[in-house]
């Protein structure tokens, strides 16, 4: 059962500081971020525990040491940077909550599947896409210290001290500051809404009319 306590409501996300776990895997599909197995069995909340698991747990289940998400001082980072393609493979909405359920709150990689892209931004994971160079070069420095990520300026600190600017489409921005799902974002224009439906009410009247 899913702990009644639990809250799925979005946080606002505007400023981040943590260490960056560098997961430099090519074509990471959403069958290695969570087993398809795994979604009959669990329901949301309870999917953490299992993202990564092919790469996270031996064949007995104990813990791979070699992976750095088992690893100190990454266990906590709440920041990934991950290589090209992340997300690939089936359209996976859980493959998003069992990342989240580890406490990640940011992406940062050279590309992703789309549909995870997308699914992303829907359930408030702010993701960030930078060149391959510029991705090998924050992955080289991860060890180095904190990275910081500020939505409020578009900007990334590495630990050296430098910053790298980002884009993001406005609506989805605004959503992520302000923590509000798709919804709530619409709602947000409820004004404009009605000042439309009005305007049309004008212009094309028929629009309107009962059948």
């Amino acid at each position: 059962m899913v702990p009644s306590d639990l809250n799925f409501r979005r946080k606002p996300f505007t400023k981040l500081e943590s260490l960056a776990a560098p997961i430099d895997l090519i074509n990471l599909d959403t069958d290695i971020i969570i087993r398809i197995e795994r979604l009959s069995q669990l329901p949301r909340g309870q999917l953490g525990p299992w993202a990564f698991e092919p790469l996270r747990y031996r064949n007995n289940g104990e813990e791979n040491p070699d992976f750095i998400l088992n690893q100190k001082p990454f266990r906590e980072a709440k920041i990934l940077i991950t290589a090209a393609n992340f997300g690939c493979g089936s359209s996976r909405e859980m493959a998003v909550w069992a990342i989240q359920e580890l406490g990640v709150r940011c992406l940062i990689g050279s590309s992703f599947g789309d549909i995870f892209r997308s699914n992303c931004f829907q359930n408030g994971l702010l993701v960030l896409q930078f060149s391959a160079d510029e991705i090998q070069a924050m992955q080289a420095m991860a060890d180095q210290g904190p990275f910081s990520v500020d939505l409020v300026l578009n900007q990334v600190q590495l630990p050296d001290g430098s910053k790298k600017s980002f884009s993001i489409d406005a609506p989805i921005r605004k959503a992520l500051l302000e923590g509000l799902d798709e919804i709530e974002l619409t709602l947000t224009r409820r004004e404009r809404i009605k000042a439309y439906q009005e305007k049309m009410k004008t212009e094309r009247p028929w629009i309107f009319q009962a059948a």
